[in-house]
């Protein structure tokens, strides 16, 4: 028998890209998920074991989306608990660190990770693109972790959880085209 998964806490936000879930941990202190309607791996890892509660890390997160959305920089990063394989958390990790505005293929995101760990599992040429392909995917809190600014290697808008034509507005939504 599987051991049951712990109590989490879920609260919703309305963007001008569509209903978003927010996920916290058991003890309400850190964003465990954020994930638009709908999106491929919507709510993926998150307990059958949750309620909804208003929340000061839901609060934090809805005043960074209010900043993001009105195309604003958002300052500082709501407290995240990135749950993942070591490897997982190293791409969202290092996809933090893309700026505001700009983007980067998934073989310069490998490049990226393989400049700061080694060999992390593989990450060398395609097969290390295509693993951080996986894991750009499965990246649980999407917008505030910057999946979208993840490119092919010629440009092309490819490989978006949450739909290309989300991936294109919020691409915009940082260049200065409002949503």
């Amino acid at each position: 028998m599987e051991p049951e998964k712990p109590l989490e806490f879920v609260s919703d936000y309305l963007s001008p890209l569509g209903r978003i879930v927010l996920a916290a941990d058991g003890t309400g202190e850190f964003l465990t998920g954020l994930w638009f309607e709908g999106q491929a791996y919507f709510a993926s890892g998150l307990s059958e074991r949750r309620e909804s509660r208003r929340l000061p890390v839901f609060e934090v997160t809805a005043e960074w989306l209010d900043r993001y959305f009105s195309g604003e920089v958002p300052v500082s990063v709501p407290p995240l608990l990135l749950r993942g394989t070591p490897f997982r958390r190293r791409v969202w990790n290092t996809l933090l660190t893309v700026p505001y505005g700009a983007v980067v293929s998934y073989g310069e995101l490998a490049g990226m990770i393989l400049r700061d760990d080694g060999d992390p599992g593989g990450t060398k040429g395609n097969a290390g693109a295509r693993a951080v392909g996986s894991a750009v995917g499965h990246n649980p809190v999407s917008l505030i972790v910057p999946c979208h600014r993840i490119v092919g290697a010629d440009g092309s808008l490819t490989g978006y959880a949450g739909g290309i034509g989300r991936k294109l507005r919020l691409l915009e939504l940082e260049r200065g085209v409002l949503c």
